[in-house]
């Protein structure tokens, strides 16, 4: 566990990872959370009071994380929670925390959550999984999915949901799916499963560097022109890391790219490089995620008067914030904001369509 102190008595626990397969995330998450305090603070702070981080590793392990962040919470030293882990992560620290502080989950995750006090700003698949499989049958005649994910909530209910999709629009059913557990590195047995199916379509619900693996071995064994690649989780660091020949035809879609080319994204970026420096950790959706999350922590707090859930909870529904992704809306368990389709170009995405 880190401390990053500065003169402030609103305390921030951010949980972001920094060990495990999602490790990639957690460099551009700290420094995203951090621009986002830094601007806070020069604006007066929450209520007058500076913000305060306590960095705790959401990598490192569910039932530990939880323990972490409610022994936190317990002598009184956090305020809040924010940040980026997993959705296993956040089901732990759920009832470790009891709603005794605000906690802002800022990843994409498998929705449904309606815990008084949990606030869940993260594309949910009604937004961003559905209509982007919509948009890979009709532009690209995608017609049967093989589903490769890892082996927690996230991935399974998202395939629920995803086989409930298909069947209400009459599609063809899934071709298979097969869950890996976190940090898998030999996909031989899925890609076999796949090379014998009649899917022309994978969706990867994998995270950080386990898509990262899977996407070199798919390349290797030629895939790549037999099966188009989706991922709801395929960010800017994931993609350097598989390399232009392994990314190629990959598709994804998220509420942020870094070369979304909106007066907004555009602007966070600029601030970004001025603060950090042109060789910080790339930006990428999980990363802005959790500036977005800070800010809409202030927000809440500065409209309620208050950090006391029940107040927050009033204030929190149908609230709006405006961020680098554009307008977010939160309304009970979901959010609704824009969601852009990219497909891999080389080092970067390439933007097609608001979906």
């Amino acid at each position: 566990m880190t401390d990053y102190r500065c003169s402030t008595e609103f305390t921030v626990a951010l949980v972001i990872p920094f060990a495990g397969s999602e490790a990639l995330y957690g460099p551009s998450c700290l420094l995203c959370a951090q621009l986002a305090a830094e601007e806070i603070n020069s604006e007066g702070g929450i209520l007058g009071r500076g913000v305060r981080m306590i960095v705790v590793d959401g990598g490192a392990g569910p039932a530990r994380v939880a323990d972490e962040v409610g022994r936190l919470v317990d002598a009184g030293r956090v305020d809040a929670v924010v940040g980026w882990h997993t959705s296993v992560v956040r089901q732990h620290l759920v009832p470790r925390l009891r709603g005794r502080v605000p906690y802002v989950f800022t990843a994409l995750y498998e929705g449904g959550e309606t815990t008084p006090g949990v606030f869940a700003i993260g594309e949910t698949p009604e937004i961003q999984l559905f209509p982007a499989l919509r948009w890979m049958g009709e532009e690209i005649g995608v017609r049967r999915w093989f589903v490769v994910g890892n082996d927690y909530v996230w991935p399974r209910r998202s395939t629920e949901l995803v086989c409930r999709f298909l069947r209400e629009r009459g599609a063809a059913p899934l071709d298979g799916a097969q869950f890996v557990g976190l940090g898998t590195v030999d996909f031989g047995p899925v890609l076999q499963r796949i090379e014998s199916g009649s899917g022309d379509g994978v969706l990867m619900l994998l995270v950080g560097r386990d898509a990262v693996e899977f996407n070199r071995q798919f390349a290797r064994r030629g895939l790549e022109d037999r099966c188009a690649r989706f991922s709801p989780l395929m960010d800017e660091s994931m993609l350097a890391q598989t390399g232009a020949r392994a990314s190629r035809d990959v598709f994804t879609a998220a509420g942020y790219f870094e070369s979304l080319p909106t007066a907004e994204s555009l602007g966070f970026g600029a601030r970004y490089v001025r603060r950090f420096g042109p060789e910080a950790p790339v930006l990428n959706a999980p990363g802005e995620s959790c500036y977005d999350g800070v800010r809409v922590l202030a927000e809440l707090v500065g409209r309620a008067g208050t950090a006391e859930i029940g107040p927050l909870t009033e204030v929190a529904d149908r609230s709006c914030h405006d961020g680098p992704r554009g307008t977010v809306r939160v309304t009970g368990a979901r959010t609704e904001q824009r969601i852009y389709l990219a497909t891999a170009d080389g080092a970067d995405y390439d933007i097609l369509a608001s979906i």
